[in-house]
C-alpha cells in the first residue's frame, strides 16, 4: 500500500455509515452494557488490531469499574480474504473466572471471534460476551452471534472505524465500502 493506491480506494469507496450514525450507535452500545455489566467488574478485552478504535471510544462511556487488557488473534494479516488463525497475543489478565467482554470491530464470517471465545472459556473465564460495532450481513449462518452489536452493514468489503483495507484506513470516523462489481 502506498498513499495514491490509498487514497484511490478512498476516492472510489462508497460511504456507508455516517461518523454521527457510528457514534449513537456506540451511545446505544455503552447504555446496555452498563445495565448488564455496571455490578460485575468485567475483563473487557480489545481484539487488536481492529477493536483499537471501537475500544477508546467505548471504554469512556462506560462508567463502572472493569480491567482492560487484549488478545490479538487474525485471520488477514493486512489481505482481503480470511485464512489459518494465528494468535500473536494471549491477555496477560487472568481470565479465570471473570465475565469476560470482547469488543471487536465486525463480526464478518464470525470464525475468529469464535475461536477466540473458545479458548477463553477454555482458559476458565465464567461468562464471555461479545460486543461488536458492526455485523456485516452475509445471509449465511456464523458459528457466533454477538450479544450486542452497534451497525448492521451491508455483505460488502468495508472499511473505517477501525476496519482497514490492505493496511490503511482504520482511522476514518465513518464506515465506507468498497464498490459493489457491476453486474455481469
Amino acid at each position: 500500500m502506498n498513499t495514491d493506491h490509498a487514497w484511490r480506494i478512498f476516492d472510489s469507496a462508497e460511504l456507508v455509515c455516517s461518523a454521527e450514525t457510528v457514534a449513537k450507535a456506540i451511545d446505544k452500545l455503552a447504555a446496555d452494557l452498563r445495565a448488564d455489566y455496571r455490578k460485575r467488574y468485567p475483563l473487557v478485552l480489545t481484539v487488536m488490531k481492529g477493536g483499537m478504535v471501537f475500544s477508546g471510544w467505548l471504554l469512556p462511556r462506560l462508567d463502572f469499574p472493569l480491567s482492560c487488557d487484549y488478545i490479538h488473534a487474525t485471520r488477514y494479516r493486512n489481505t482481503t480474504r480470511g485464512d489459518t488463525l494465528e494468535w500473536l497475543a494471549m491477555p496477560a489478565e487472568p481470565v479465570a473466572g471473570r465475565h469476560v467482554l470482547l469488543l471487536d470491530d465486525i463480526l464478518d464470517e464470525g470464525h475468529t471471534l469464535a475461536a477466540i471465545k473458545t479458548r477463553l472459556l477454555e482458559l476458565g473465564a465464567a461468562h464471555v460476551a461479545c460486543a461488536v460495532l458492526t455485523d456485516k450481513r452475509t445471509g449465511t449462518d456464523k458459528p457466533l452471534q454477538a450479544e450486542y452489536v452497534g451497525i448492521e452493514v451491508p455483505n460488502r468489503y468495508i472499511f473505517g472505524c477501525g476496519m482497514d483495507i490492505e493496511g490503511a484506513w482504520r482511522n476514518l470516523p465513518a464506515i465506507y465500502a468498497l464498490p459493489e462489481p457491476p453486474p455481469l
